[in-house]
């Protein structure tokens, strides 16, 4: 399959015009939710904006939630955050669990496996399409195997060279320097290798 090019953002890149996104050729946004348990405060706080703007756009979007648990019932409480955020929107991509935090890196392959596989199950009980963020080397140093065939899998590696310790990837974020028309700054780039919308329409999920 042809690589789909998409853009990750979270309020950090601030002001963003989706139309001119859409008109340099990108057609596909992961947006940060928020990061840990619910809070007002927690959610970013330009999700529901770029949201909005991104749907009028004619995007197709998937979203992450940051993580800062300690353990299962920290993984348990950001997928019900994330549930309570995103709502009743719809996603045409997957809706990734991000655990790359200093203290995950410490954690056992046990514990961090057992946190991506609390959170994935609550949102696919949610009828969810549900997947996991993190760094190369995180997937082999602090996930068992068999979470990258479970979940949708989203990896980064971004010295121009494909990942390697991740066995098996849907999207790789090759770059945290890109340049897009319409967004100020940098911008994370990703290549996507799984053509999710008419999959993720024709299974009723992410709100459809």
């Amino acid at each position: 399959m042809t690589e789909i090019k998409a853009i990750d953002l979270s309020h950090h890149n601030g002001n963003v015009d989706f139309t001119k996104v859409k008109a340099s050729g990108i057609n596909t946004v992961i947006l940060r939710t928020g990061y840990g348990k619910y809070s007002p405060g927690q959610i970013d706080k330009r999700f529901y904006e770029n949201y909005d703007k991104a749907r009028a756009a004619g995007m197709f979007i998937g979203a992450y939630h940051y993580s800062y648990a300690d353990g299962i019932v920290g993984a348990q409480d950001e997928a019900e955050a994330m549930l309570k955020i995103i709502g009743d929107r719809k996603f045409e991509l997957p809706l990734f669990f991000d655990i790359e935090e200093g203290k995950h890196k410490v954690m056992s392959k046990k514990i961090c496996t057992q946190m991506v596989r609390t959170f994935c199950d609550i949102l696919e009980g949610a009828h969810k399409w549900a997947g996991v963020y993190s760094y190369d080397t995180f997937f082999s140093n602090n996930l068992e195997d068999d979470i990258v065939q479970r979940y949708a899998t989203w990896t980064a590696r971004v010295e121009n060279v494909k990942p390697k310790a991740c066995k098996r990837y849907d999207i790789w974020q090759y770059s945290w320097k890109g340049k897009v028309d319409g967004i100020k700054g940098d911008v994370d780039m990703n290549y996507i290798y799984k053509d999710y919308p008419p999959v993720i329409k024709r299974a009723h999920l992410n709100g459809y």
